[in-house]
């Protein structure tokens, strides 16, 4: 349910309102635009049907929602959430481009890289430290070391750092290391994991699951949203269908989809999504031209010899050359690079 509130609400008539809600066993939620100021009511509606909220002083009208996410949808908040990474704005006119290696190797090469993602044009490094493999045998990363070695490549660059958690234990290294923490299609619903980083105020970029509906995937961020953190963006990066040609299928018709139901910033990943390198530029600028507000690219010096998905990474001169072309296709769909 949305409680929109007059423009003259006063603070006091605001508190009010908040203390009846939370006295019915309710859970507001405020939100504050340019013009209106709007309360988010999670829990049982049916609680309202015998309680006149609209006679409340400062209440404008009260609209149930239907849909079954809240926080997360267009009537609680009709303007494009913005989410600042570290001075990086998501969400905005201009397009976030987070690149970088699948896996943190070596320090050496972590820093090359992020020097290369900058130089093309990148704004935020991604780079997996924590690495959930199919196979137990398969390279599982080098967890604390690996962030480790983020945090020196940003520190020499100015690269806000984009990494995944696989495990709630980990939220304080994470807070402390990461600009952006990933919530990978693997545990996008661990409901546990979404609820931990919904604690915090930290950015996290949440990845639809191998199979997952748009419905579940809007669901797992009203997790993240209903314990407070609003800094959310949602990761459109393939889903698994019948198609065995490319890695996932990616699904551009879930871009407009998200923006329409959601005012989070969407961002896409044609890396993960087709599973080879020459097709990641193509489902890129396609990507752009959906509406995406930012893409996740995996950028490797040397993919022959990259320890995880060097199949699916583009070298950082196919990376500036790709970056060129999205400026273009940005500024014909009046957007920014």
């Amino acid at each position: 349910m949305i409680i929109v509130l007059k423009p003259e609400a006063t603070e006091r008539e605001i508190d009010h309102i908040v203390d009846r809600l939370r006295e019915l066993g309710l859970k507001p939620h405020i939100s504050k635009g340019e013009e209106r100021t709007i309360i988010g009511v999670i829990g049982d509606d049916r609680i309202l049907q015998n309680q006149p909220l609209a006679v409340l002083p400062g209440v404008e009208s009260v609209t149930p929602i239907l849909a079954p996410w809240k926080l997360v949808s267009r009537e609680f908040k009709k303007e494009q959430t913005i989410v600042d990474v570290s001075g990086v704005k998501v969400g905005g006119r201009k397009l976030a481009i987070m690149a970088g290696p699948c896996a943190v190797e070596k320090l050496e090469l972590t820093v090359s890289i992020a020097h290369e993602v900058k130089a093309g044009g990148g704004s935020i490094l991604r780079g997996g430290a924590y690495k959930p493999r199919t196979s137990p045998y398969a390279f599982q990363g080098l967890g604390r070391e690996g962030l480790d070695f983020l945090v020196e490549a940003k520190k020499q660059t100015g690269l806000p750092v984009v990494s995944e958690i696989l495990d709630p234990r980990d939220i304080e290294l994470f807070l402390e290391k990461a600009d952006i923490i990933q919530i990978g299609a693997r545990n996008m619903q661990n409901f546990e994991l979404l609820k931990e980083v919904g604690a915090y105020d930290k950015p996290v970029l949440l990845k639809r699951g191998l199979a997952a509906t748009i419905k579940e995937f809007l669901l797992s961020a009203e997790y993240i949203l209903s314990r407070g953190n609003r800094n959310v963006m949602l990761c459109e990066r393939g889903i698994r269908t019948f198609e065995t040609q490319y890695r996932n299928t990616l699904d551009l018709a879930a871009v407009p989809t998200l923006k329409e139901l959601s005012h989070l910033p969407v961002i896409v990943d044609p890396s993960h999504a087709t599973g080879k390198w020459t097709l990641v530029a193509p489902m890129a600028k396609a990507a752009v031209a959906a509406g995406a507000d930012g893409l996740l690219i995996e950028v490797h010096s040397n993919p022959e010899c990259a320890l995880c998905d060097g199949e699916e990474s583009i070298k950082p001169t196919k990376f500036k050359e790709l970056m060129l072309d999205l400026k273009k296709i940005a500024e014909a769909v009046g957007r920014e690079l």
